[in-house]
C-alpha cells in the first residue's frame, strides 16, 4: 500500500481560523456540517437530478487513455442524463459525468445551496457536478486551472486520495499532461515497475453524503467511487502571481503544444511522452 494519512476531519470552521490552518498552509480538510443548511442536503439524490436533469444530453467521459490524435480532453459518449442514470443503476461504471456547468444546464439547481463565506474568492458562475457509478475510477490528475476546491459529496460513498505538489516527481506525470500514467494502479502499487510510487507521501478521505473537501490549489487526487454518487465543485480561481502563472502556462502552452501534436505526430507523441515518464520519473529516485 502507498504511504497515506488520513485527511484531517472538522465540523465547520470559520473564516479566519480557515484562512490561517488550511488555505494558507495548502492543507487538505473536510468539513462535515459546512452543507447543514442547504435544501441539497435533503433534497439532492440520483432520483432527484434524473428529476429534474433527465432529458438533458451530457457528454460523457471514461478512463481509456487516449491514443494517436484523439485529444486527451475528448468525451467518449453523449446521451441524456436518464438513460445514463440508468446504465450506472444496471452497473455501469466506466463511463462518468464531468465538469457538468450547473449554472448552465440546471439552473433551478443553484437555488438549492450557497457559497460559503469561509476565506475563499468563490467563482459564482462555475458550480460543476461530476457523476460516477459503483467502482469507477478517475485517473490520478491535478486540476488544469490550479483553483482552489470544495468539493461538495452528495449520494454514496466516495474515496479520494491526495498528494501535494511537491510529490509531482514520484507521482509519473506524463508530460504536456495533467495527469499520472494511466497503467499504474495506485489502490495495488507495482513497486518492481513504478519503484519511484515507494517515496509518494499522501492523504485518503472517505466522504459521504453532505461532505465538504477542501482541496488546496495544484493537488492531485485519484477518485474511487464505492456507491453511486455525485459532487460539485466550487471553485476559487488563483490570485498569487506564481499560480496564475502555472493556470496560464497551463491553457495557453501546456494543452495548445499536446493537441497540436497529436493532431500532427499522433500515437507516437504519446509513446514519447511514456517513456519520458518513466525516465524523468526514475532519474529522481537515482538521484537520492
Amino acid at each position: 500500500m502507498l504511504k497515506l494519512q488520513p485527511v484531517e476531519i472538522i465540523e465547520n470552521i470559520n473564516k479566519k481560523d480557515f484562512i490561517k490552518k488550511y488555505k494558507n498552509k495548502n492543507k487538505p480538510v473536510v468539513i462535515t456540517k459546512l452543507t447543514k443548511d442547504w435544501p441539497a442536503l435533503k433534497k439532492w439524490n440520483i432520483e432527484y437530478i434524473k428529476t429534474v436533469a433527465g432529458d438533458n444530453i451530457v457528454p460523457l467521459y471514461d478512463s481509456q487513455p487516449s491514443t494517436d490524435r484523439k485529444h486527451q480532453h475528448a468525451p467518449a459518449a453523449h446521451m441524456s442524463l436518464k438513460s445514463y442514470i440508468h446504465l450506472l443503476q444496471k452497473g455501469e461504471k466506466n463511463l462518468r459525468m464531468f465538469f457538468y456547468n450547473i449554472l448552465a444546464e440546471v439552473p433551478q439547481l443553484t437555488k438549492d445551496f450557497n457559497y460559503p463565506d469561509i476565506g475563499l474568492n468563490l467563482f459564482k458562475k462555475l458550480p460543476v457536478l461530476f457523476l460516477g457509478g459503483k467502482d469507477a475510477r478517475v485517473q490520478m490528475h491535478f486540476d488544469i486551472d490550479m483553483a482552489d476546491i470544495l468539493l461538495c459529496h452528495f449520494g454514496g460513498k466516495k474515496r479520494i486520495m491526495l498528494f501535494s505538489p511537491e510529490q509531482t516527481k514520484y507521482i509519473y506525470r506524463v508530460p504536456f499532461s495533467f495527469s499520472s500514467l494511466n497503467t499504474i494502479d495506485y489502490e495495488n502499487p507495482d513497486y518492481k515497475t513504478f519503484p519511484a510510487l515507494k517515496e509518494l507521501q499522501g492523504e485518503i478521505v472517505e466522504l459521504n453524503h453532505g461532505d465538504v473537501i477542501y482541496i488546496p490549489s495544484g493537488y492531485w487526487h485519484y477518485i474511487m467511487y464505492d456507491d453511486i454518487s455525485f459532487s460539485m465543485a466550487l471553485r476559487a480561481f488563483p490570485r498569487r502571481p506564481k499560480a496564475v502563472l502555472k493556470l496560464l502556462n497551463n491553457l495557453l502552452i501546456t494543452r495548445t503544444i499536446d493537441g497540436l501534436m497529436r493532431k500532427l505526430i499522433g500515437q507516437s507523441w504519446n509513446e514519447r511522452n511514456e517513456r519520458l515518464t518513466i525516465t524523468k520519473t526514475h532519474k529522481h529516485i537515482n538521484m537520492k
